[in-house]
């Protein structure tokens, strides 16, 4: 025989039964987004360490923006490139004439006229190029060399890399600002529905539509500021490009970049601005780095984060 609590006794069940729920869901998420007062200090500056690590690997990587030596936007039909200076596209390590890219209507094909040239570890003469607008880019190598065509706005141009650039082999590690918790903040998220389209211009002046799903809304020193956040293909973070009273002294002056985790079902997200580091322009003249929008430029100083040193000219 089943006995069924009724009365008293039932509404005491059902309201222990509820407190004990709220404490593990409670529990739960700070589990996953611990506050500051439960967060190890140093164990933090440990994780903002690897971080760095992290982000210097990156950048002397084989591939990384130190590895680039070269931006040529092309024009409609044929573009000759080698070391002749001649050659529409000039690049030191090839022959005289190595070959050309042409351009057809949006589309971009190679005829190498050296040999030595491979995709995917094969060797090619004549191919179309894929650019870096699609999902898996082309891209072409010879020796230390790479090229990769990239397209902004209605403009396609080649991208060389050489891993053996000597501003990757000379290459110091950046420096940045102590770890500090102050800057990790417990921040709201505010979705756009839909989605915004956000205009984004770059340091070519080119200007770009991107979409935003959201505001990401946090208190400094008892104000409220909004960052617009992007989202970008294949990656789950939000993307954005913030600005503040360093940008020019302590920082890099076009602003620094930063990555968002997505909210959890409350919308609560954590904005680290220890992570905000320089975006590729710090480190060489033929990136094509988004900058800042209006309402991304903060009007306080954020000392946390990667700090800037001149490495290029």
């Amino acid at each position: 025989m089943t006995v069924r609590a009724s009365g008293p006794s039932l509404v005491t069940f059902k309201l222990a039964t509820l407190s004990f729920l709220v404490s593990m869901l409670f529990i739960s998420a700070c589990a996953r987004n611990p506050s500051k007062s439960q967060i190890d200090p140093n164990a933090y500056a440990q994780e903002l360490s690897q971080w760095q690590q992290k982000r210097w690997a990156d950048l002397k990587g084989d591939s990384g923006w130190l590895t680039l030596v070269g931006l040529f936007w092309l024009k409609e039909g044929e573009n000759k490139f080698g070391s002749d200076r001649a050659n529409d596209i000039v690049i030191s390590k090839l022959a005289a004439h190595a070959g050309s890219f042409s351009l057809a209507k949006g589309a971009v094909k190679i005829d190498a006229t050296q040999p030595g040239f491979t995709v995917d570890g094969k060797p090619i003469k004549s191919l179309e190029l894929k650019t870096d607008d699609d999902d898996k880019p082309t891209i072409v190598h010879f020796d230390s060399v790479s090229f990769q065509i990239i397209k902004r706005g209605n403009k396609l141009g080649v991208r060389v890399k050489d891993s053996q650039n000597p501003d990757r082999l000379n290459f110091k590690d950046t420096e940045f600002y102590p770890a500090d918790l102050k800057w990790r903040i417990e921040a709201q998220f505010e979705p756009y529905n839909p989605p915004k389209q956000m205009p984004i211009v770059n340091v070519l002046n080119m200007e770009s539509s991107e979409s935003s799903p959201g505001a990401i809304k946090f208190t400094a020193a008892g104000q409220e500021y909004r960052l617009d956040a992007i989202t970008e293909k294949d990656e789950p973070r939000f993307f954005m490009i913030i600005a503040d009273k360093t940008s020019g002294k302590e920082t890099y002056p076009a602003g620094r970049y930063l990555y968002v985790d997505p909210p959890d079902a409350s919308g609560r997200v954590i904005i680290d601005f220890n992570k905000a580091y320089s975006p590729p322009c710090a480190f060489t003249k033929f990136a094509t780095c988004p900058l800042p929008p209006k309402q991304n430029r903060l009007p306080f100083a954020i000392e946390a984060g990667e700090k800037y040193q001149k490495h290029i000219e």
